[in-house]
């Protein structure tokens, strides 16, 4: 079973050897099948994505831009029904070259001097994972709902801070102020 996973995650690999230094696209659909790699907890349900990598290859390092945009279906936590949510995010990541893989520096990961491809599998997946609010609610949630909702659910003054730059917060405040 773990081969075929394998091979199912290196759909994701964008090979870079043969090209040529400057810019190059590549263009990828993620679909139900993609969070199925991954174990997660999160439901993706009928997940549209398209995955636009732009690759700029230096004679050094890469330099990587994903953007993810689409639609997960979610269940709304108040009504229960199912809606579309939106997912729109883009990371940038350098890749340089090293002994070994490390991904502990931010924004930047280092690869094997060896390697041929750069699986940018976990990238999308982390990059569709933050477009997902914590708190589920459908459009078609009214703003009294919310009111009410307010009242009865427990204060978190004291956590607020932290989230600060959390951006899957900041996507909630801007899911409210829509409404």
């Amino acid at each position: 079973m773990h081969t075929h996973f394998m091979d199912k995650l290196r759909n994701y690999d964008v090979s870079f050897s043969g090209l040529k230094t400057g810019r190059h696209e590549f263009r990828f659909e993620i679909d139900k099948e993609f969070f199925q790699l991954f174990d997660t907890e999160q439901e993706f349900t009928n997940p549209k994505i398209a995955v636009d990598v732009l690759l700029d290859k230096h004679s050094t390092f890469l330099e990587f831009e994903i953007r993810v945009k689409g639609t997960v279906e979610l269940v709304c936590d108040i009504s229960n029904e199912n809606f579309d949510h939106p997912i729109e995010n883009e990371i940038k990541v350098l890749v340089k070259f090293g002994e070994e893989y490390d991904d502990s520096e931010e924004d930047v990961i280092t690869i094997p001097t060896a390697d041929h491809a750069f699986n940018i599998a976990q990238l999308i997946y982390e990059n569709v994972a933050l477009s997902i609010p914590m708190k589920k609610i459908s459009p078609n949630v009214s703003e009294e709902d919310l009111a009410i909702l307010d009242k009865f659910s427990p204060k978190e003054d004291d956590e607020e801070e932290e989230h600060e730059s959390d951006p899957r917060w900041d996507a909630l405040k801007n899911l409210k102020n829509k409404n």
